[in-house]
């Protein structure tokens, strides 16, 4: 049965992606109540890498909601795309952070799947520091996210979350296509 704590993190986290995607700025403190609910959520369900990846989503709503409102000069930030440059460091990056936290798991504490919590986690980081900075390329990350979140989810029982996590994969595709259109009208205005 799906516990009220579970109800409650979904339904103001799908409230925040769904802002997200639409590039409302509200995203920010209704993430910050879902990603809290969430960590009380994963740490019962003994997901300790999604316990520290909820309070640094925590941490980086506060920021991103400066950012998205005041990080262009007092102006809001544009949506833009990451360099080349940036990305290309980005994939071994959390690759090999995410070996070494799975191994900091599997060895240390009781985890269930450290690795695929861990990649659950860093490739998070990667997508949100992506979002707080505008850029398109937060959606294709998300993306990877969701494919190894809806699995580990629903292999823990939490079957309301991993259908979360599915629809957020749906909102991930959909925002990619629309955040790019507003990148396109934004540059040409």
């Amino acid at each position: 049965m799906t516990s009220p704590l579970e109800l409650a993190a979904n339904a103001f986290t799908a409230a925040a992606i769904l802002l997200a995607g639409r590039n409302n700025v509200h995203t920010w403190w209704t993430g910050i109540v879902g990603c809290a609910l969430f960590g009380l959520l994963f740490a019962r369900n003994r997901l300790y890498a999604d316990v520290v990846l909820q309070m640094f989503f925590v941490g980086t709503g506060v920021l991103g909601w400066w950012r998205w409102l005041r990080g262009n000069n007092g102006a809001p930030l544009p949506i833009t795309h990451a360099g080349w440059r940036s990305l290309a460091w980005m994939i071994p990056a959390g690759i090999t952070a995410t070996a070494a936290y799975g191994a900091l798991l599997h060895f240390h504490t009781n985890a269930y799947a450290p690795f695929i919590d861990s990649a659950v986690l860093v490739f998070s980081v990667i997508a949100q520091l992506l979002m707080m900075q505008r850029r398109i390329e937060n959606w294709p990350v998300w993306l990877l996210v969701n494919t190894i979140a809806v699995p580990l989810y629903y292999s823990r029982g939490l079957h309301l979350t991993a259908f979360l996590y599915l629809c957020f994969w749906v909102n991930a595709i959909v925002s990619w296509v629309w955040w790019t259109r507003l990148a396109r009208r934004e540059a040409g205005a």
